[in-house]
């Protein structure tokens, strides 16, 4: 396996079982997943896949980007693939410049690459997960489900795989059931607040490789995943939501991921697990704000979005000047083509929309908090919709210390 310089000169090897389908069948859902030294974990990896249900025989293979495995990943593959009832396309490769974001997007332009060969690019779906994660039987249909209800793009949420996350220290696991409850309470906030018509409540927030699907189109349009070491599946999603692509947050679409101590990538979940288990009191993810500063944030969103409606937002540049961006400035976001770059844009720029994350001590208060203003919240957006001209209930303003 000689060293290379990208995944352009991939060798590709298709394996195939004699019970996957013929050639003249459909295929035109693809899973691609990158693959680092995951010899303990790989079998289960591909088993889960390869129990999917609820598809037509044909319409789904697989592709996996083994890149640097140096523990006997590539033979246990080698191994596994025959047996599987789907076609498998398998990249191997050593990179001296690996990361992440390189990995997933050579797995997936290789499976862009596969579905060009079949004819079928135009109406695929790409998916992607990860080799140490587990999908349920029913992940692949509730992902398509969701892109034929309207979607562009799914993303799907997560838990830790429950053996794992025994062997966690027990303030781990609650800590972690704060920050979803807190998570379930602002997202309620801002999807009635700054609603999105095509990812409604219930959603959730998480965005994560374990549980991406998008229309092949939309991932050419966008420019594929992002080729960065950190967060290209947030990237990638802000993306499709700038570029105007419909994101649904859906919350009947899950994967158990791992809940190890060590990883394969920087800065990924094993890292994050293992770093809040020697420091408990780290920050919450950014999202995570007081209620006063959420609510600021989705108040003003949605604010920007009426403005862009009316075609007042480069005229009219109070609103700039409220949130502390200087105008040349405001006037170049202004000039910005689709309202979902505006707001990520005015997100970015103004100093009064800095994400202040909590500390993991002031959940169970903000929860509290959350819970005796969210039924305020959809009372008064109730009366707005039957009344224009009712107002909403005043909710607490931002402040410096919120």
């Amino acid at each position: 396996m000689a060293p290379d310089s990208g995944p352009s000169s991939a060798p590709l090897r298709p394996s195939r079982s004699p019970s996957v389908p013929p050639a003249s069948s459909i295929l035109d859902t693809l899973i691609a997943i990158p693959v680092r030294n995951e010899a303990e974990r790989i079998a289960r990896c591909l088993k889960a896949i390869d129990g999917q249900a609820g598809l037509t025989p044909g319409r789904l293979g697989l592709v996996l980007f083994l890149n640097n495995c140096t523990d006997g990943t590539e033979r246990i593959v080698a191994d596994l693939v025959p047996q599987m009832s789907i076609p498998v396309r398998v990249i191997e490769r050593v990179h001296a410049g690996a990361h992440a974001g390189w990995a997933r997007r050579a797995a997936m332009d290789a499976a862009v690459a596969w579905l060009e060969e079949a004819g079928t690019a135009e109406a695929a779906t790409l998916l992607t997960t990860d080799a140490d994660s587990i999908v349920p039987p029913d992940w692949i249909a509730a992902n398509l489900a969701a892109l034929a209800a309207g979607a562009d793009a799914v993303a799907g949420r997560v838990e830790l795989i429950p053996e794992e996350a025994a062997l966690l220290p027990p303030s781990l696991p609650a800590r972690g059931r704060l920050e979803d409850s807190y998570d379930a309470l602002i997202t309620e906030m801002e999807a009635r607040i700054d609603p999105d018509p095509h990812d409604p409540w219930p959603c959730h927030r998480t965005t994560i490789g374990a549980s991406l699907a998008v229309r092949l189109p939309a991932y050419t349009q966008v420019g594929g995943m992002p080729e960065i070491p950190l967060g290209e599946d947030g990237a990638f999603v802000g993306a499709l939501l700038q570029r105007g692509f419909r994101v649904r947050h859906d919350r009947a679409v899950l994967v158990l991921i791992s809940a190890r101590l060590t990883g394969r990538a920087a800065g990924g979940v094993a890292d994050t697990i293992r770093s809040r288990c020697e420091e408990p009191d780290a920050l919450c993810d950014a999202r995570m704000e007081a209620v006063p500063r959420a609510l600021h944030r989705y108040a003003w969103r949605a604010r920007l979005r009426r403005l862009y409606n009316q075609g007042r937002l480069a005229r009219d540049l109070g609103w700039a000047r409220r949130l502390g961006i200087p105008e040349a400035e405001a006037r170049r976001i202004a000039a910005l083509p689709r309202v979902g770059e505006i707001v990520a844009a005015v997100d970015r720029a103004s100093p009064r929309l800095a994400y202040r994350p909590l500390m993991p001590r002031q959940l169970p208060g903000q929860i509290r908090l959350a819970r005796l203003v969210l039924p305020l919240l959809r009372t008064g957006l109730r009366l707005r919709r039957s009344a224009p001209a009712a107002p909403l209930p005043v909710v607490p303003t931002a402040t410096a210390d919120a």
